[in-house]
């Protein structure tokens, strides 16, 4: 049995990232209440395989899991693409005039904030976690409040949806990387994917530089993501996902940008994950 660990209680969206990438494996969830947990968890051998959200179509990226995953020898083997869909739920019997108060993560309050227009009487209260927000009103019976979460969340704790699909958006897509200590062996002819990170010094033309030569090698960048280095005046952290389609192409695109770059680091190389519907 896999043991993976997720940021979140039992019937996060995580959990159910977990369940479409490893299909109809048996695995056992482990939840960890932050990601930094997440990350100790599989350090210390307590789990196999991590499972991180990494962006959000709406919301963007999760910044401080880019840092939290290069200081640390994970590495990703794998990613899993979920259409996140929230809804409002409650303890049987509780309709949503009974609501005074919702809970839920501040990125799912984010997702869902026209829904709650129509509500003005209803407070939004972030919370560390969707599925432990619909946990605690299901445990402690709280018959005015609610929570947004999803539909394994109000199975796994008893509680009924109000509202289905109450998010903003409905092309709303999170990406979750799966993880696994100094990564895993996955055939170089079916790698199609890599993330990577490096440091470039505040210089003009020192990203177009590698840009060029990313395109000269026939590299297509699906995502770029700079932060600035702490300590550092003007030096940026570069963390980008290449598609690859000639695995050697690749190789030979790294060692021609290692010149021009400082920290050079390959994060994972993978294959693109697929897109999965709640």
């Amino acid at each position: 049995m896999k043991r993976i660990a997720i940021q979140g209680g039992y019937g996060a969206f995580h959990e159910l990232a977990a369940i479409k990438y490893f299909g109809g494996e048996e695995i056992e969830i482990l939840p960890r209440d932050t990601f930094r947990d997440l990350l100790s968890s599989l350090k210390d051998q307590k789990s196999d395989y991590g499972i991180m959200a990494i962006e959000n179509s709406l919301a963007g990226s999760i910044l401080p899991n880019y840092n939290l995953l290069k200081d640390t020898p994970m590495r990703v083997i794998g990613e899993v693409y979920l259409r996140i869909k929230q809804n409002l739920v409650a303890l049987p019997g509780v309709e949503i005039r009974d609501i005074t108060e919702t809970f839920s993560h501040p990125m799912a309050i984010l997702q869902c904030k026209h829904f709650f227009e129509k509500y003005p009487h209803i407070r939004l209260i972030e919370s560390v976690d969707t599925a432990l927000s619909a946990k605690e009103i299901s445990e402690k019976k709280i018959g005015t409040a609610a929570a947004i979460a999803s539909r394994i969340a109000a199975e796994k704790y008893g509680l009924n949806i109000l509202a289905e699909g109450i998010e903003t958006n409905k092309m709303n897509y999170t990406r979750f990387l799966i993880l696994k200590e100094n990564g895993g062996e996955i055939e170089k002819s079916l790698v199609n994917k890599a993330s990577i990170h490096f440091a470039l010094a505040h210089q003009i033309g020192s990203l177009s530089k590698i840009l060029s030569i990313f395109s000269f090698h026939e590299i297509n960048l699906a995502k770029i993501q700079s932060m600035p280095i702490m300590g550092k005046d003007w030096e940026y952290q570069f963390y980008v996902d290449l598609e690859i389609n000639d695995f050697d192409m690749y190789q030979k695109a790294l060692e021609s940008i290692k010149p021009f770059t400082s920290g050079l680091m390959v994060m994972g190389e993978y294959i693109k994950g697929e897109v999965y519907f709640d």
